[in-house]
């Protein structure tokens, strides 16, 4: 007659962590074997076998004592230690959350992960006319994420148009808008495409923040052609008894430059067919894995 096999080590410790992770959660909840077995419909006898490590109970079996000490069965059998009952609190919490309340508490949890913080937004920086909004809205299509304007934000956050919030609040009441709306659609947006003015850059807290929670593109373009889109939208304000606005325009892209050179990529659309420039923010996008998940899940 053949002697059995030896129990491998690892099936051992296996066997020794179940019966003290047992005992230890029927001892936390002060509940007596008997109790344990009324519970779990797994006999006293069966129990005491296995919180002394000589039980081979079976997985059935071992999901009933698991369900009636309310943890884990992966908790039971894991070479980790299992979870704090606060922690696995949290985690239930966490899995039951609306998305946006999940990358607050990931952005809160890794502070120190820029990826984290920036999670999968884009933020396209630059001057007006520099292509932004198409370039923006054709590529959140082509990717199928949100595509969000701030200046809509903006009007939502306060209720009425653009030009009445100007004539209402002033640059100053614009400013605070502004931060708000960005703050919104960070807690509103895990995942998206926004396209901000290009006198953010001018407002360094606001500024600091788009840096700091969003991958960040510059959509330039050249002085010659900002005008002419400008134009071609149907806004004549920037030549209308103005013969040095091309002057100014030069002036503003050159104190500018610097803040906008603080963005991780650049995407130049200068002499190209809008398409092109499609196809640049996709492929910088794509390249540097701004709407990839690391960091954020």
């Amino acid at each position: 007659m053949t002697s059995p096999k030896p129990i491998p080590a690892a099936s051992v410790a296996m066997i020794e962590r179940l019966a003290t992770r047992v005992r230890a959660a029927r001892t936390a909840q002060g509940l007596p074997r008997r109790a344990l077995s009324d519970m779990s419909g797994v006999s006293p006898r069966y129990l005491a076998q296995l919180e002394a490590g000589e039980g081979n109970i079976s997985v059935i079996l071992l999901d009933r004592v698991a369900t009636a000490l309310n943890v884990r069965i992966e908790d039971l059998l894991s070479e980790a230690p299992p979870m704090r009952a606060d922690v696995a609190r949290v985690a239930r919490l966490y899995e039951v959350a609306a998305a946006p309340v999940q990358g607050r508490v990931r952005a809160l949890l890794a502070p120190e992960n820029p990826m984290a913080l920036r999670a999968q937004r884009v933020c396209l920086i630059g001057l007006r006319g520099a292509g932004k909004s198409t370039l923006g809205r054709r590529a959140a299509e082509k990717l199928k994420v949100p595509f969000v304007e701030l200046t809509d934000a903006i009007e939502a956050e306060a209720g009425i148009p653009l030009g009445e919030v100007m004539a209402l609040y002033g640059q100053d009441g614009y400013r605070a808008l502004e931060a708000q709306a960005i703050t919104r659609v960070i807690d509103d947006h895990d995942k998206l495409i926004l396209a901000v003015a290009g006198g953010i850059v001018g407002e360094p807290a606001t500024y600091a923040q788009v840096l700091e929670r969003f991958h960040t593109v510059w959509v330039r373009t050249s002085p010659a052609e900002h005008m002419a889109r400008v134009r071609a939208q149907g806004d004549l304000r920037p030549m209308e008894g103005n013969p040095g606005a091309m002057d100014q325009l030069k002036s503003f892209l050159t104190t500018r430059t610097p803040l906008y050179e603080r963005a991780l990529a650049q995407v130049d659309t200068s002499a190209k067919p809008v398409q092109m420039s499609v196809n640049d923010l996709l492929a910088t996008i794509a390249s540097n894995r701004f709407l990839d998940s690391i960091g954020t899940e």
